[in-house]
């Protein structure tokens, strides 16, 4: 089935972008500001994939926005000291672009910090389709954000994948349709995707090129 796979669609953060020690500090230097001494790092995880609005509200709803500016704030400060790309992820990419596979970004952070990111490590030059927060009324997992950019690709679910470090990614790509893969290297571990059920699980980035058959005799 995978010879099929025409479509690749990427989350961002903890996939191919390692912003794990970023958003941590951003969380806790935002909660400390409102909550001093409530949360330690332990105490974030849970709040790593959904959009940032739905993190602080399940918090506390009437702080939610302020919350928001200020992570924000602290974390476009931080962001180039912080971000790189997971190994082998720049190869990776550079060689499905370079075969024609169809690549689009599907995030649930704002297009600012999105473009920044890819722009930072050189990513930027692979992806002409990039969906974010800013361009949907539903994050993941609604099908939403994926169809988008399947529509802006020209491509069918049933010939893409969705690549991601969060079940939000894998129930997005079943949702739509898609395959779905998930990333060991997640954050909150290899076992918590699997109970997700994705189609496939990478070991390291250059495994996909051996999934949608590029570069593989």
């Amino acid at each position: 089935m995978n010879e099929q796979i025409t479509t690749i669609l990427f989350d961002l953060d903890g996939t191919l972008l390692d912003t794990n020690e970023l958003i941590v500090t951003s969380y806790l230097h935002t909660f400390e500001q409102f909550f001093p001494g409530r949360f330690k790092r332990e105490d974030v995880m849970p709040f790593l994939g959904p959009p940032l609005y739905d993190a602080f509200e399940s918090v506390d709803p009437d702080k939610a926005e302020e919350m928001v500016k200020i992570y924000r704030d602290f974390n476009m400060e931080k962001h180039d000291l912080l971000v790189r790309e997971f190994e082998g992820v720049f190869e990776t990419i550079r060689t499905l672009h370079e075969n024609d596979m169809k690549m689009a970004i599907v995030s649930t952070k704002i297009r600012k910090t999105v473009v920044k990111g890819l722009k930072l490590t050189g990513l930027d030059q692979f992806f002409d389709v990039i969906i974010t927060l800013d361009d949907v009324e539903k994050a993941k997992p609604d099908p939403e954000p994926l169809l988008k950019a399947l529509g802006a690709l020209e491509s069918e679910p049933h010939e893409a994948i969705m690549i991601g470090d969060n079940y939000h990614d894998i129930l997005g790509g079943k949702n739509a349709g898609t395959f779905t893969c998930g990333v060991a290297w997640s954050l909150k571990g290899k076992d918590y995707l699997e109970q997700f059920h994705p189609d496939f699980m990478l070991k390291k980035m250059p495994d996909l090129l051996d999934i949608v058959k590029v570069g593989v005799q």
